[in-house]
């Protein structure tokens, strides 16, 4: 739910470019590939013929962020489905936890599992070293195959009111059903928990990212936590478009 009047305006002091309900992402991303796409051609050196350089098209860069790894632990669906949903969101996020909660079971019943869908996750905390915590700790929990079962956990309704510091983490890791819990700590703490999340975040700066939650539906920005109804529209028109190619 959203953050309250207090915590809102903690949060707008500490980080004011960040925007709780991701409302500017369509913008700010869109705004990137209408630069990109109308950037002028490079030239060589003075007094050189003039060399113009390959276009690419943007929106397909931006579909090809979609991994497809058949053996991604932060990822559900067929690795071949015709539609891709990609979400950028944080543990601490309220609107995160408000599309974990009412919109995303809808999506995995109504389309992943008719292998239309596949939803890719990309931990992309901005709200401090416990988000970073959150995020490391999914991942982990993701090696034992509970990264499912965490992420429902973490973004239970209260959840984040209560902190991810690490005994918490571990709390939640038991909930979520993690067998080894040793190894769950060990993981949470490693290189490559920190690699993986800063591949997340690395891949989300730059494509301009700025909020949570953010998503990529085939290329397409759908900024904030939208209503069940904008979703299975965006991928219904997806899913006819992929059939098209």
């Amino acid at each position: 739910m959203p953050s309250s009047p207090k915590s809102s305006a903690k949060k707008s002091a500490t980080k004011p470019l960040l925007l709780s309900a991701g409302v500017a992402l369509a913008a700010i991303t869109l705004g990137l590939v209408s630069w990109r796409a109308t950037a002028p051609a490079e030239t060589g050196s003075a007094g050189s013929a003039s060399v113009t350089a390959p276009r690419t098209d943007p929106a397909a860069e931006l579909k090809a962020l979609a991994r497809r790894e058949s053996g991604d632990k932060l990822a559900v669906g067929r690795a071949d489905a015709p539609v891709v949903l990609i979400e950028y969101s944080d543990f601490k996020c309220g609107y995160c936890g408000k599309f974990a909660r009412d919109t995303e079971p809808e999506l995995v019943k109504k389309f992943v599992e008719d292998g239309t869908l596949r939803i890719e996750w990309r931990n992309f905390p901005i709200f401090g070293a416990e988000s970073e915590a959150a995020a490391k700790a999914a991942w982990a929990a993701g090696q034992q195959d509970r990264f499912d079962a965490f992420h429902a956990a973490a973004y239970a309704a209260g959840s984040k009111e209560k902190g991810f510091a690490e005994p918490r983490l571990v709390e939640l890791a038991r909930e979520a059903g993690v067998p080894d819990l040793e190894r769950f700590k060990a993981d949470l703490a490693g290189e490559q928990a920190a690699a993986a999340l800063k591949r997340d975040q690395e891949e989300g700066y730059r494509i301009g990212v700025t909020s949570t939650p953010s998503f990529l539906l085939n290329g397409r920005p759908i900024a904030g936590a939208q209503p069940l109804d904008t979703f299975t529209a965006a991928i219904a028109k997806a899913k006819a478009e992929a059939a098209k190619q």
